[in-house]
């Protein structure tokens, strides 16, 4: 998705994102923005935080699934055990 948008400058200044582009890149106040110049250009970059690092890694599961989980790994620890032993 490619979009652009002729914002204005302020006195000190500052530069409002439209709303369209902060839902776009899910930009909240207090998330952090790189800035790099190229030229005559200027290129905004939002950075990751701990949550879009990890966010792909973590997976969401209940209490019983989690104990379900527990108990097979239990489970296969005594088996493997078992047969190292015998």
């Amino acid at each position: 998705m490619i979009s652009e948008f002729v914002v204005k400058v302020g006195k000190k200044g500052e530069i409002y994102l439209p709303i369209k582009i902060r839902k776009a890149i899910s930009l909240k106040p207090g998330d952090m923005i790189r800035i790099k110049v190229e030229g005559d250009k200027i290129i905004l970059d939002k950075e990751k935080d701990i949550d879009d690092l990890i966010g792909d890694y973590v997976l969401e599961i209940s209490v019983e699934e989690a104990e379900k989980i527990s108990e097979d790994a239990q489970r296969e620890i005594r088996i493997t055990n078992r047969k190292t032993i015998t």
